[in-house]
């Protein structure tokens, strides 16, 4: 498995895209996608944990390959509008970190 960067993955996507005329699709769109992507997402997983099974007419996807999309969809709406997917990162992990310090119970700690 290589292992890449956010900065080289997004690097990649927009390589990708830039060679079409069309580009990226505008925010709204993406947005869509986003939705339609997550939509597709939430299939897969109750057809794989779910009680809902999968028709045997159902084309064959996986988990992987929809939060592939996912990702994918995010990276052109991140370069779409200039944001640093791993500036993006590491500030939600701050927030996570400081905000949601004491909210879980951490393995290996006795309870206070």
């Amino acid at each position: 498995m290589s292992q890449r960067s956010l900065q080289h993955i997004q690097a990649e996507v927009h390589d990708y895209i830039s060679q079409f005329k069309e580009g990226y699709f505008s925010p709204m769109e993406l947005l869509a996608r986003l939705t339609e992507e997550v939509g597709e997402l939430a299939r897969e997983v109750m057809h794989e944990y779910g009680p809902k099974k999968k028709k045997k007419s159902e084309a064959e996807s996986s988990i992987e390959l929809e939060l592939g999309d996912i990702m994918y969809v995010t990276i052109c709406l991140a370069n779409s509008l200039g944001i640093d997917l791993t500036e993006a990162h590491d500030k939600v992990m701050h927030k996570f970190k400081t905000r949601d310090a004491n909210r879980w119970t951490k393995i290996n700690t006795e309870p206070s």
